[in-house]
């Protein structure tokens, strides 16, 4: 078994009707843009029934139609905020957990450890998050889980990767393992991907291999690691 291999994230959804959620950061090959993307899916008419919308810079999920909307509780939320020389990206409400604890001065898990997964039995999903950090021309970033310790939801594990950015790679993390009742949850580490200079070929990629009838949408940033500036493919099943 190679520890250091580097997959196509096409390969790694390809052929799995639900993965969940998912973030992926990671660095271009020729070093110049820092990547960042996340999708959603849906089995449910509740779920499905969404789009991306940015503002500002930011990034929201709502209401497709709003007359269809059923719980927003745990699917309408700021994905994607950037806090000085942070973006953060995560699966919830948590998004505005770490910013506003970044403004008050914590770390990225210290925001994250008033949180834990998601109150959604029998699946408790867990919450998924990552965040750049920019400085200096480059960047590092974080990702992190938190889920069930157990079936029955009686305590949370709390897991934080930090990664420096290296060429070509990426780190992928997702909700699921595939699709189920209650649905697995994502176990071990966040999976190494390739990260192509191309962000259409990524977007490309990724949208293709997702599950035709389960994929809602999909949001890929890279930003220039020189100037700065954000280039951005946002793309929605229902829009």
């Amino acid at each position: 078994m190679n520890i250091y291999q580097i997959d196509d994230i096409a390969d790694r959804i390809r052929g799995n009707s639900y993965v969940g959620r998912g973030i992926v950061i990671g660095k271009s090959a020729d070093g110049r843009s820092a990547c960042s993307a996340y999708f959603i899916m849906g089995r449910s008419r509740n779920s499905r029934n969404r789009v991306f919308v940015e503002r500002e810079g930011a990034l929201y999920t709502e209401p497709f139609d709003a007359s269809l909307v059923e719980d927003p509780s745990l699917i309408i939320y700021a994905a994607v905020r950037q806090y000085e020389n942070r973006l953060i990206v995560t699966n919830g409400d948590q998004t505005d957990t770490v910013y506003e604890g970044l403004a008050a001065g914590k770390t990225f898990s210290e925001a994250l450890a008033s949180r834990c997964f998601e109150p959604d039995a029998p699946n408790l999903t867990p919450r998924i998050s990552g965040m750049l950090t920019f400085a200096a021309g480059d960047f590092s970033y974080e990702m992190s889980i938190l889920k069930s310790a157990d079936a029955a939801g009686s305590a949370c594990c709390r897991y934080t990767f930090s990664y420096p950015s290296l060429p070509g790679l990426g780190h992928f993390l997702h909700t699921y393992v595939c699709d189920g009742d209650p649905i697995p949850t994502f176990q071990g580490e966040p999976e190494r991907v390739r990260i192509p200079d191309s962000i259409d070929a990524f977007t490309s990629s990724l949208w293709e291999a997702l599950d035709a009838d389960n994929k809602i949408s999909l949001y890929v940033r890279y930003t220039d690691l020189e100037t700065g500036k954000a280039d951005v493919r946002l793309i929605n099943k229902n829009r």
